[in-house]
């Protein structure tokens, strides 16, 4: 599925889609959301989940690795060094 695709799926398809074909690569927190990055074919979305209720509230879909930088620090490469 392209990106193209993917956000004009609705919110269930959505779900759906990301938790069949999307691989978990990171996740973060900010002040109300913990936030789960996913690698889709040739895209990532993040998902949004609300810290007090647990419920996902939003998917952002993006293919512009600059959108990766909050995902940077807690990336391990140490494996990769050696």
């Amino acid at each position: 599925m392209t990106i193209s695709e993917f956000i004009v799926l609705d919110e269930t398809a959505m779900k759906a889609t990301v938790l069949h074909e999307g691989i978990l690569v990171a996740k973060r927190r900010d002040a109300a959301h913990l936030v789960f990055l996913f690698q889709m074919d040739d895209y990532y979305v993040e998902t949004y989940f609300t810290l007090s209720n647990k419920m996902a509230t939003e998917y952002r879909a993006f293919n512009n690795l600059v959108c990766l930088e909050p995902y940077l620090e807690s990336i391990r490469i140490d494996g990769l060094l050696h």
